[in-house]
């Protein structure tokens, strides 16, 4: 699909060209990892990974802290102190922690086999650290702990490269701790020397995957000679050890320089070995380093921005870098991967991925890799559709191989069809139509009452009968998401020729509309008699006053239909209705602010940025005549919940979500509905914003006159062309051109940009 020069000993610091899809870059000159800053959103709520990884790479190897809950979430968090090693593989943004597999922690002075405690005295292995002494760069990261050792990382896709210097004067010590993960058990670990110079072992492990495998290889520079092999604190004779929690202790030479090569494999130790060999076959760290960063420089070039506000430029770079670090790749250099049912599947013709947060990535994440990922997103689908196969239903949330079932619909089904209908082909279309269309036809989360065109009733002895996990059926929240899906299928039906389908999902798509009360303006549960909750509270956020939707309340709910805007404007009472409530919804507040969920950050009125089901809302005045307060909005949620510093992020990351938004923003459009293709105008950050596409096309956007003051769309030009709709086609993109927008600093409320579904 596409190629580089960059191999080995190729990579030259003066010029470097890439090629994808038959378009040249001269990333060297570029250099666009300069500004990207790893450390914003490691702190508040973004939960990000901090360390070091290629783009969708399968290991991500960094820091962990001590696990204190949901802001650890990935392992790390900026406010801490305290180092309790290095581990393989992290989750970037998740609102749930796990991983955090085969924790390695270099020790200096005496041992102990325990990691310790926050609180002093530690009585642990940990280091404290201090910020001053730790670099983060996309491909690498070092610190110098307090212990005396220097630590740097950096990674290919299935191999993490360690580096140590210990301290003279202090004996020298490696702990291999494959107890230790991230709010998760291990259920069985193995670890063998099996020559001078390698290890081996596994760590199995249940937490939010609750069946999670990892298998691993260690390849030291320096010879193991004296290796200690423990059962929690029970030293075991010989050269390996199994149990639910053992350990390792290599030791060292006082002020020895290490080095470890880390592979990893969903399917075997021997495989985790084979990735060493394929992919870091030598010591040079350095080069290996350069090679990952030549990697995220390649891929953030996709867009290249102009502007003179250098924070601007390092939020947009960094959130680029973020969208990027996930879905992550889950097999072998080979190709091997552990499918859904435990199956090894060998040459599968794609390449596995992992790490599916669809319920977040669906809104925006995955139609951003359409343009800047293209060559992936085949893949992406293969992944899916084989899953799919395995579990005999489309993924939900899937984490290294299991089904956590997490969050409300079934989102990776619009995902499939927007890949479609945007032109992918390197899947194939009518085993992906049947998966999509199989898994909504199921009795998964209601669908048994959705596909009659009935309401799923919210009482508990009926929710007893769904086949789904509870605590996701939340039947507001449920039936929204399914509907999107609907309308994404009705798409890609229609697209296929299948048009009894289309009608029918196209009916479907609007069955969010049973569950509105007009009593009270909001979209509410029904019981299976009828009734409702005589308890409601729209700003309510948490059970038992919001147990119909998913991280939301009624006020955000009220807009969750994409699929379906005009229709939803209509059916709330018409455009000066419609904006109205828009109008309430970003102003009002409750009088009580007790029971709010802690994700629901980045408060605009009811409007919470940090959380997803608000992301497409800023954009919906676009439809209903008054695009210019989706400009005011937009901007103001770009300058107000983003920036440059640790907590630079509003929210969790979400596996790139929150990026993947002010992405999309920044450059002056959004995919409301993603399967539409179509992308809703708002407001251009920047002064010029080009994207580089297969084939050596480009995209251009220009902002005219553009400022902190000049907010407001004036005129618009495509290709020299007046443009008068409100939106731009995803074919519009990828054919190449120039869209111009000429900005001022007041509305152009008789700019009328109309924009139909």
């Amino acid at each position: 699909m596409y190629s580089s020069v960059l191999r080995g000993s190729m990579y030259k610091a003066s010029l470097i060209i890439c090629t994808f899809f038959g378009f040249q870059i001269n990333i060297a000159a570029q250099k666009l990892t300069r500004f990207v800053d790893p450390m914003i959103g490691s702190g508040g709520h973004g939960h990000v990974f901090v360390g070091a990884s290629v783009p969708f790479g399968a290991v991500q190897i960094g820091p962990n802290n001590i696990y204190k809950g949901w802001d650890w979430c990935s392992g790390y968090h900026y406010s801490d102190s305290l180092i309790i090693g290095f581990s393989q593989l992290h989750l970037s943004g998740t609102g749930i922690g796990d991983l955090a597999d085969v924790l390695i922690m270099p020790i200096a002075g005496e041992v102990k086999l325990d990691k310790g405690r926050q609180e002093y005295p530690h009585n642990g292995y940990l280091s404290t650290f201090s910020h001053k002494n730790e670099t983060a760069k996309p491909g690498y990261y070092a610190v110098k702990m307090d212990n005396g050792v220097a630590v740097e990382l950096t990674a290919t896709e299935r191999v993490g490269f360690h580096q140590y210097r210990f301290p003279k004067g202090k004996d020298a010590h490696v702990m291999i701790d494959l107890k230790e993960g991230i709010n998760d058990k291990s259920t069985d670990t193995y670890l063998e020397q099996t020559d001078e110079f390698t290890i081996k072992g596994h760590r199995f492990s249940s937490g939010w995957a609750k069946e999670q495998q990892v298998y691993f290889a260690i390849r030291s520079s320096k010879p193991i000679k004296n290796l200690v092999i423990y059962n929690e604190d029970k030293p075991l004779a010989g050269k390996k050890g199994q149990g639910k929690t053992v350990k390792g202790v290599i030791g060292f030479n006082q002020g020895d320089f290490v080095q470890l090569k880390v592979g990893i494999s969903p399917v075997s130790a021997d495989n985790a070995l084979a990735n060493i060999e394929a992919e870091i076959p030598d010591w040079n760290f350095n080069e290996i380093a350069k090679l990952a960063d030549a990697k995220w420089n390649k891929e953030l070039s996709r867009i290249v921005i102009e502007t003179k506000n250098l924070s601007d430029k390092r939020i947009f770079y960094t959130a680029m870098y973020h969208a990027l670090i996930h879905p992550s790749l889950f097999n072998d250099h080979n190709g091997d991967y552990q499918g859904a049912d435990n199956k090894i599947y060998n040459k599968p013709g794609f390449q596995n991925y992992s790490v599916l947060s669809t319920w977040d990535t669906y809104r925006a994440a995955h139609s951003l890799f359409t343009l800047v990922a293209p060559d992936r997103v085949d893949d992406f689908i293969n992944s899916m559709l084989a899953i799919n196969d395995q579990q005999g239903h489309m993924p939900i949330w899937h984490l290294n191989g299991y089904e956590t079932e997490t969050m409300t619909g079934i989102s990776s089904l619009q995902i499939v069809a927007e890949a479609y209908l945007k032109g992918f082909r390197g899947f194939d279309a009518e085993r992906a139509y049947q998966a999509i269309k199989n898994t909504a036809m199921s009795d998964l989360r209601g669908l048994n009452y959705l596909r009659d065109f009935k309401v799923i009733p919210s009482d508990a002895s009926v929710l007893k009968a769904i086949p789904s996990d509870a605590k996701s059926i939340r039947t507001v929240a449920q039936a929204m998401e399914l509907s999107i899906s609907d309308g994404s299928i009705a798409l890609m039906a229609k697209a296929l020729g299948k048009n009894e389908d289309y009608n029918y999902f196209s009916k479907r798509a609007k069955n969010y509309q049973l569950f509105y009360d007009p009593s009270v303006g909001f979209f509410r549960g029904i019981k299976s008699d009828g009734t409702r909750n005589p308890v409601f509270d729209p700003f309510k956020s948490t059970k038992p006053w919001a147990a119909d939707y998913a991280e939301g309340n009624a006020w955000q709910y009220l807009w969750l239909a994409p699929q379906n805007v005009s229709g939803l404007i209509k059916f709330l009472g018409g455009k000066d209705v419609f904006n109205a409530r828009l109008d309430t919804f970003f102003t009002i507040q409750p009088k009580d602010s007790t029971e709010v969920l802690v994700d629901l950050t980045g408060l605009i009125g009811q409007y919470a940025h940090g959380n997803e089901p608000s992301h497409h809302i800023a954009y919906l005045y676009a439809y209903s005549g008054q695009q210019w307060k989706t400009a005011e909005k937009v901007r103001y949620i770009m300058k107000k919940f983003y920036h440059d510093d640790p907590d630079g992020v509003i929210g969790n990351e979400d596996c790139g979500q929150m990026s993947a938004w002010y992405i999309f923003s920044s450059l002056g459009f959004y995919p409301v509905f993603p399967a539409s293709g179509n992308y809703v105008l708002g407001s251009p950050l920047f002064d010029k914003a080009t994207l580089n596409l297969p084939g050596g096309k480009k995209f251009t956007v220009e902002a005219i006159n553009n400022s902190s003051g000049n907010i407001y769309i004036q005129k618009i030009e495509l290709n020299g062309q007046e443009l008068t709709k409100g939106a731009i086609n995803h074919e519009d993109i990828v054919k190449g051109g120039l869209l111009k927008i000429v900005m001022g600093n007041n509305p152009n409320k008789s700019l009328r940009l109309t924009l139909e579904e």
